[in-house]
């Protein structure tokens, strides 16, 4: 049973990261981190069971939610079937890492990250402060993060983890409730049986503190002292059993307090945390061994430590990531988007995105300084359906031809010119399509190089680059990825560079690879 009183040790790894805004500050980003550009992602776990999409642990309590009348067809009333009785369910009994990195691979992955908790409480590994509810001890009987990294090493990838745990004291609060009409009016959900209360928590009833789409510091960290100090043992459980390369916290870093007054602000910008409360204690002291454990193995520190608040005093502890959202123009730091190929767990209603907005998305991304991670809805089977592996494969085939523009690059003086682009609104969940045009272009660089992406075929086959005028530049030579040598004409208002009738991708993104004199 998860005893939030438990006592343990509350001490990190020796070395030059202290638990402060000061000392983190001083991280760098790993040359790794730079050149990868692209990662995949296996957001799974129990509540891909149903196969009935992202947050079922939550919204199978909240009576009248779809997911909660799915459950009620499915399984019946949540006060007989829980979600402990589903995630019972999972077997993960097709389960092949191998074959499926393999995959991962060929579509261009440079780094694989696996999650290793979600919201619900079921951690992947071989967990000590989840001994009951984790995939070692139940289900499908297997350590998920260490095969997964076991197959990443094996590629010569990077391999990271993500933990959603911090939220999930509040947000398993529904299953403390009961229906408010019908048949099973006020009878209890099971998450009110203290028999599982290692994985429901106990008083944790203040749930409607938080509600989606109201960001509130309050309800999605909670207040909970004894909370944060289990978080924090099993976060450094994990850090220490997967050494990984990479930490995701989904949200800004855990437990750092805002002024009551601007709690029910979504982005806190310039708030002044007060780093040496006990609560922002635990949050900074995982940053730092995380750190300070890379630095122990490698003489150096090669971690990235993802975390989603901008507020100015934290982002630059770490790599700033973009859930679903990305950057609108080039920054002086390195960010990251997270986003799914459709839903977050699998569902049999999604409608993916298509392969040609995958690239588009990633080369718009590069441009302006940022890495692309990619979740691949698993079945709860641990198979991916047909429609991702035919778009894996197809995403394939354009890296094949592409990526050199893409790893190891850096952004140009500008990320591109051409008048689409969409402006986006602060914060995450904002992916507006993008209707690109014949004269947008998104750019990339090398020493000597510069990669322009066409991201549609120009109007009558020649592509003009203004920004590629022989004023800034002279060009010795041009050349279509997959394709030929070009003639092309520089002058002072731009390079016209004169495409073939075959394009390697027709009306989709092609690059030119263009070599300065």
């Amino acid at each position: 049973m998860i005893n939030l009183n438990a006592v343990g040790d509350f001490s990190i790894k020796a070395g030059p990261f202290e638990a402060s805004f000061e000392s983190l500050r001083k991280f760098e980003c790993p040359e790794w981190f730079k050149d990868a550009k692209f990662g995949i992602w296996s957001h799974w776990g129990p509540q891909s069971v149903p196969m009935y999409g992202d947050w079922y642990a939550r919204n199978m309590y909240i009576e009248g939610h779809e997911q909660n009348l799915y459950h009620l067809k499915k399984y019946g009333h949540p006060s007989k079937f829980g979600y402990k009785d589903v995630a019972a369910l999972w077997k993960a009994e097709k389960f092949d890492p191998a074959s499926l990195m393999e995959l991962f691979v060929r579509a261009g992955a440079k780094y694989f990250v696996a999650q290793a908790m979600h919201h619900d409480n079921f951690d992947n590994f071989d967990s000590k402060y989840q001994p009951r509810f984790n995939s070692v001890a139940m289900g499908p009987k297997r350590d998920i993060l260490q095969e997964w990294k076991k197959e990443t090493i094996k590629h010569g990838l990077r391999f990271g983890v993500t933990e959603h745990h911090g939220a999930s004291y509040s947000w398993l609060g529904t299953s403390k409730g009961c229906d408010y009409q019908g048949f099973y009016r006020g009878i209890p959900y099971d998450g009110n049986d203290k028999n599982f209360s290692d994985l429901y928590y106990e008083d944790n009833n203040g749930y409607k503190l938080f509600e989606r789409g109201k960001y509130d510091r309050a309800g999605w960290y909670t207040t909970y002292e004894p909370f944060h100090k289990h978080w924090f043992l099993r976060i450094k459980d994990l850090i220490d059993q997967l050494q990984p390369d990479l930490l995701y916290s989904d949200g800004g870093v855990p437990f750092l307090r805002v002024p009551d007054d601007m709690l029910h602000h979504y982005s806190v910008h310039e708030a002044e945390f007060d780093e040496t409360q006990e609560s922002a204690q635990y949050g900074l002291k995982i940053v730092a061994h995380l750190y300070n454990s890379s630095i122990a193995r490698n003489g150096e520190n090669r971690a990235i430590y993802n975390q989603k608040d901008r507020n100015s005093r934290v982002f630059n502890i770490g790599i700033l990531d973009i859930e679903r959202s990305q950057e609108d123009k080039i920054t002086p730091y390195y960010w990251q988007t997270d986003t799914s190929i459709g839903d977050w767990f699998y569902t049999v209603k999604d409608v993916y995105k298509p392969w040609n907005v995958i690239v588009e998305t990633l080369v718009d991304i590069v441009s302006k300084n940022g890495n692309l991670l990619m979740n691949i809805p698993q079945k709860p089977d641990g198979t991916i359906d047909l429609e991702c592996e035919d778009t894996l494969k197809q995403v394939a085939k354009w890296m094949d031809v592409n990526s050199e523009g893409i790893y190891g690059t850096r952004h140009f003086r500008v990320s591109g010119e051409g008048n689409s682009d969409f402006v986006r609104k602060e914060g995450s969940f904002d992916e507006q399509a993008v209707a690109w045009q014949p004269d947008d272009i998104r750019y990339t660089c090398k020493p000597g190089v510069v990669y322009a992406f066409l991201m549609r075929r120009p109007y009558e086959n020649t592509a003009v680059l203004c920004e590629l005028n022989d004023s800034r530049e002279r060009v010795s030579n041009v050349q279509l990825l997959g394709g030929d040598t070009l003639e092309f004409i520089q002058h002072g208002a731009a390079l016209v560079v004169k495409l073939p009738e075959r394009l390697p991708f027709s009306d989709w993104v092609n690059c030119l690879k263009i070599t300065l004199a």
